[in-house]
């Protein structure tokens, strides 16, 4: 199996676990300050990760265009927090991680309109079976 599948294996197994740790540790606190706690210690440890693995020299190829896409993502990602955090707040973390994962879908029309990436009969259909059971599960 290549590198690549493994990485996201292990973000799947950690993505999964964050919401559950995080819903027990908004007990009695706002989406909010959990949001802003967990944020910030995400920070740290991409910043201690960055620091150790990312040569110095890279520094100079990040160009104002690239940086500009990262923040807008940033930015994308941090709204999508704050919704996420709400939703697990007062919803069953099950359903909400459930219906967060449909931003699988989502990437995927993104990735074929803008970066031109294959629509192949197996991403259809196992998108359409996405949605189809997110469907069911929100129903239910």
């Amino acid at each position: 199996m290549e590198r690549w599948v493994w990485y996201a294996i292990v973000s799947m197994c950690f993505a999964g676990a964050t919401a559950v740790v995080a819903k027990l540790g908004l007990e009695n606190i706002s989406a909010e300050l959990g949001l802003v706690a967990r944020t910030s210690v995400m920070f740290l440890i991409v910043l201690v990760a960055a620091a150790v693995t990312v040569p110095r020299t890279e520094l100079r190829s990040l160009t104002a265009v690239s940086a500009g896409w990262l923040a807008l993502s940033g930015a994308l990602a941090a709204i999508s927090w704050i919704f996420y955090y709400k939703a697990i707040k007062v919803g069953e973390v099950a359903t909400v991680a459930l219906i967060d994962k449909g931003s699988v879908v989502v990437a995927m029309l993104l990735a074929f309109l803008i970066l031109k990436e294959p629509l192949t009969t197996a991403k259809v259909a196992g998108g359409a079976l996405m949605v189809l059971g997110l469907v069911i599960v929100a129903r239910g």
